[in-house]
């Protein structure tokens, strides 16, 4: 199953038109997914006092992080979607590594760490003004090298589309055909 992980609150957005694409690939694909919208779902990104008093012990609280985590459990694939704000990710989907990623469910620390998912392949779609190369760091070796690789999500490509809104609508339509390309793939 592949599960889209969207983090984007407009859906007039140029983000939701790549999710839209996704989902109609996948559909003509007849490949199952589900889709996890942050903020559609109101997911809370803030820790609370009580959670991260159960933190340690791999707990959530949250509902909807159990539902995510189980979700998360029975993909092979996993999509992330967000626009690249102040040259990182939308503070919601920071939050979602932090209370959806937890210790026993995505890492141990049995005689060091140890990345507890199996997610085969993973896509990376961010959307900005600014030229791609700006992020490489960011998005490679933080967001991938540092956040995905540790916990299991692996053999991550990154699509980019940069000049989002002050760009045309062919760059926008070529960018979609890239996208349902890589996802046909």
């Amino acid at each position: 199953m592949v599960t889209i992980v969207f983090s984007h609150p407009w859906h007039g957005s140029f983000n939701k038109a790549i999710l839209d694409v996704i989902c109609s690939t996948l559909d003509k694909q007849n490949k199952p997914y589900e889709v996890m919208d942050l903020y559609k779902d109101k997911f809370n990104p803030v820790f609370s006092e009580e959670e991260l008093a159960v933190y340690n012990q791999g707990k959530a609280l949250d509902p909807l992080i159990t539902r995510y985590q189980n979700i998360i459990k029975n993909s092979d694939e996993i999509v992330f979607i967000f626009p690249n704000w102040w040259n990182t990710m939308p503070a919601i989907l920071k939050g979602f590594f932090d209370k959806v990623l937890l210790k026993d469910f995505a890492f141990n620390y049995e005689g060091g760490f140890n990345a507890l998912l199996s997610i085969e392949k993973t896509t990376v779609i961010t959307t900005s003004e600014h030229p791609s190369p700006n992020f490489r760091f960011v998005i490679e070796n933080c967001f991938i090298g540092d956040m995905l690789n540790p916990v299991g999500i692996k053999n991550a490509t990154w699509l980019s589309c940069e000049g989002t809104s002050k760009g045309t609508d062919g760059q926008r339509g070529e960018f979609l055909q890239k996208v349902t390309d890589h996802i046909s793939g």
